[in-house]
């Protein structure tokens, strides 16, 4: 075990404030993934090491599609939750998510990955409305000599991986890696496979360089994907050349500076500026060309006795061009899109060591909806060294995305389910119009949470929240006309709206024990209730309009036990339960993942991974307006093995 429960408590996370703070001191729901997680779950994927955390739900539905939110209103495309690597936002505007398959780096580099549940829009602002996820790689300084990782099995049929980590000089080290694998199909309800295969390349570099107290990083990354697709095909209009093994690819690349400057504890500089640029067939989307360019900066400084200030100032561009399909349309065909936004926060010492009044608020113009303003207050109370008791109230927004504004997209599979259509004397063309009026979705959440440490060796930590959503996208019916062109065709326009309005409320908790020094166990229980107020014409049918409540889970619990025999050998097993999901006919479900690790020299380890063991009625569906065949997620066994030298 690395770490104690008394030393994991004091780690210093970065994510909620912008600024190390250790994590018993944060004012937020955070919970922390470890290096040391990771590799006893594992994990393959960040999705699937996110399944970790408490409040998180990771739904795999497909070989290479995730779809991950916390705190409700999950989806492929989850549009309020923000994700970072190292920083750098991954969050899409075209679609307001995130396509966890082009989100990879070596598992082994990861040095944490630091999960705030709530609003954190005055730190990484709109979108940041359910939480953040911020994916923390190791320095290149940590990551010196080489090493190789390899393997293959059933679902993972074989993986290869490979760093090494040099230096230029004595304040300049690097690191240079490049991993590939192929994972095999999904299994349709059918018994068949579900064409999803998934192979996939990726290389990177990491160069940082000290100075005094000057730190400068340069990073970047390259991958390319293959993988087929979970469509239900019967359903779309497509080529009648598509075969059942339809294929996307996407492929792409970023570059990430940043330079920080610490003049003091309590004062310093950061400047970071990326650009990103992918390329994607995106079933059924069709194929778009994004590209983004970032710039951030943040100064830090005490003022008088009692405040410590934080002020910030970000820019965005973003261009995408869009390839037009018969499912999904664009106008115009391509744009590009500023944000411009600046954020200030005060840190208020109201007894030294005790009280913390935290005060602050982000100001942000956006090219759709304008100026945005989200402010936040929080109050964190520490009587002592092992409990802490902290609540905040915050305001966040959900800014459009191009699908919402510029998209034509065809819904006419999904109505043909509508009882009653097929007795019209003529066929129907449903289509979802976006339009200019539509607006932010807007976030009041209320939040609550405890921690207390036992001892060195347990310890609790308790959230709970009331979130109260506003002006959430929903969808009305507009006329129903006949064409006049020929085939003869009713139209039936179903546009965006934000008439949709949500109450949720739910609790979180964690509990870290270790009854032995050879002996680590860790538990987590979510309850999520939501109430949802919808006049969609599809509010029985569609997650993100008033089907939402039956679209999660209620209840999650996930319990793991990480235990070392000796200093060669480790059992990890992971326990993990999930109620049932109505609006996809999912039964709740219990599944096992388990590793065995066998070191039979320090640079050697040996390990077999099963995956999904003993589960049950195991299968996951969850859409945004795409058609998604419901898939069985397959058990899965697989040996490797890992060398450093």
């Amino acid at each position: 075990m690395n770490l104690s429960i008394e030393e994991l408590m004091n780690v210093k996370v970065t994510t909620a404030s912008r600024s190390p703070q250790k994590l018993n001191e944060v004012s937020a729901a955070v919970f922390v993934i470890t290096q040391d997680d990771i590799r006893r779950s594992g994990a393959t994927s960040i999705p699937d090491a996110l399944r970790m955390a408490p409040g998180v739900e990771v739904k795999r539905v497909g070989t290479n599609k995730w779809a991950v939110s916390i705190r409700g209103f999950n989806g492929v495309y989850d549009n309020k939750l923000q994700v970072l690597m190292d920083g750098r936002s991954v969050y899409s505007p075209l679609f307001s998510g995130v396509l966890w398959e082009q989100i990879d780096t070596l598992m082994e580099d990861i040095e944490r990955i630091e999960v705030i549940r709530g609003p954190a829009a005055v730190s990484w602002g709109s979108n940041a409305v359910n939480g953040v996820i911020n994916i923390i790689t190791k320095k290149a300084a940590d990551t010196q000599g080489t090493l190789l990782t390899a393997g293959g099995g059933s679902f993972e049929q074989g993986f290869v991986g490979a760093r090494y980590g040099g230096k230029i000089n004595e304040e300049t080290p690097f690191r240079v890696y490049a991993k590939g694998f192929s994972r095999d199909h999904t299994q349709s309800l059918s018994g068949g496979n579900a064409n999803d295969q998934w192979h996939s390349a990726r290389g990177g570099f990491r160069v940082d360089h000290n100075r005094g107290i000057d730190q400068f990083t340069l990073q970047g990354d390259i991958f390319a994907n293959f993988d087929g697709s979970a469509l239900d095909k019967s359903g779309l209009s497509l080529s009648p050349t598509s075969t059942s093994a339809m294929r996307g690819h996407n492929e792409g690349g970023n570059i990430r500076f940043r330079w920080d400057r610490t003049f003091s504890e309590n004062t310093s500089f950061m400047l970071q500026a990326y650009y990103d640029r992918n390329r994607s067939q995106l079933l059924p989307v069709g194929k778009f060309d994004a590209e983004s360019f970032d710039v951030d900066m943040q100064y830090r400084f005490p003022l008088f006795e009692r405040h410590n200030i934080t002020w910030g100032a970000n820019y965005r561009l973003y261009h995408n061009k869009i390839f037009d399909t018969s499912l999904v349309t664009f106008f115009p065909r391509q744009r590009t899109n500023h944000l411009i936004g600046t954020f200030i926060r005060d840190d208020i010492t109201l007894i030294p060591d005790r009280l913390l009044f935290t005060l602050g608020s982000r100001f942000e113009h956006n090219d759709f909806t304008g100026m945005e303003i989200q402010p936040n207050a929080r109050l964190m109370w520490t009587p002592n060294t092992e409990n802490s008791i902290w609540m905040a109230v915050s305001r966040a927004v959900r800014t459009p995305s191009r699908a919402e504004i510029d998209s034509l997209i065809n819904l006419t599979p999904q109505l043909q389910a509508f009882p009653g259509l097929s007795a019209l004397p003529f066929p129907i063309a449903a289509s979802l119009q976006g339009g200019n009026h539509f607006n932010s979705e807007k976030l009041i959440a209320y939040e609550l949470g405890y921690r207390h440490q036992f001892s060195s060796q347990a310890s609790i930590d308790v959230a709970g929240f009331v979130n109260d959503y506003s002006q959430m996208r929903d969808t009305s019916l507009g006329a129903l006309s006949l064409s006049t062109g020929l085939p003869r065709q009713f139209l039936f326009p179903v546009i965006a709206n934000n008439q949709g309005a949500a109450l949720t409320y739910g609790v979180e908790t964690s509990i870290d024990w270790k009854p032995r020094d050879n002996w680590r166990l860790q538990g987590s229980y979510s309850f999520l209730n939501i109430d949802f107020s919808s006049n969609s014409a599809f509010r029985k049918t569609d997650p993100t309009a008033g089907a939402a409540d039956k679209a999660n889970p209620q209840h999650q619990l996930s319990v793991r036990s990480n235990y070392d025999f000796s200093e060669r050998l480790q059992l990890n097993l992971w326990l993990r339960y999930t109620s049932a999901i109505s609006l996809y006919n999912v039964p709740s479900y219990v599944t096992m993942d388990a590793k065995l690790a066998y070191k039979p020299t320090k640079n050697t380890e040996l390990f077999v991974v099963g995956q999904n063991l003993f589960s049950q009625n195991h299968r996951e569906s969850v859409s945004d307006f795409i058609p998604l065949v419901p898939v069985f997620i397959p058990r899965g066994i697989y040996a490797g093995a890992q060398w450093r030298f």
